[in-house]
């Protein structure tokens, strides 16, 4: 009976980091999670949550250094039109057409040495085109 050692990815584990620390504050901040790390044929989601009674779509990016700029540069449009196929498709799965929505960006950078990361939140960060959230 062979045994396998399980080596985690280092950029993988760091993204892992990252999302706990975005979740951890947008808990703080009143969101209620409603699911991590849902995947399907089309992407993932980092995080779906509740900011009262508006559903929010969360990209996470975890930066070690500011060499590609803050969170108003870390989600191109081609990123943005993913994350509204994959919210449409969350949305569709769950029934609910009528239900209110945004995209939100949080940008997690690792500081030099061992304290705490410094998070950038934007709130409603891309506006969504049409009926692009209709099914």
């Amino acid at each position: 009976m062979s045994s396998s050692v399980r080596i985690l990815d280092p950029r993988r584990l760091f993204g892992q980091e990252g999302e706990a620390a975005a979740e951890d504050f947008l808990i703080r901040k009143g969101y209620r999670i409603v699911a991590r790390n849902l995947r399907s044929s089309l992407g993932e989601l980092d995080l779906v949550a509740e900011d009262g009674p508006t559903l929010v779509f969360v990209e996470v990016k975890a930066r070690r250094t500011e060499e590609f700029g803050g969170a108003a540069y870390a989600v191109h449009e081609q990123k943005q039109q993913k994350l509204i196929r994959l919210a449409a498709q969350f949305l569709a799965r769950h029934h609910w057409s009528r239900r209110s929505c945004r995209f939100d960006v949080v940008l997690v950078q690792q500081r030099a040495g061992s304290g705490p990361p410094r998070i950038e939140h934007i709130c409603d960060a891309f506006d969504v085109p049409g009926d692009d959230l209709r099914w």
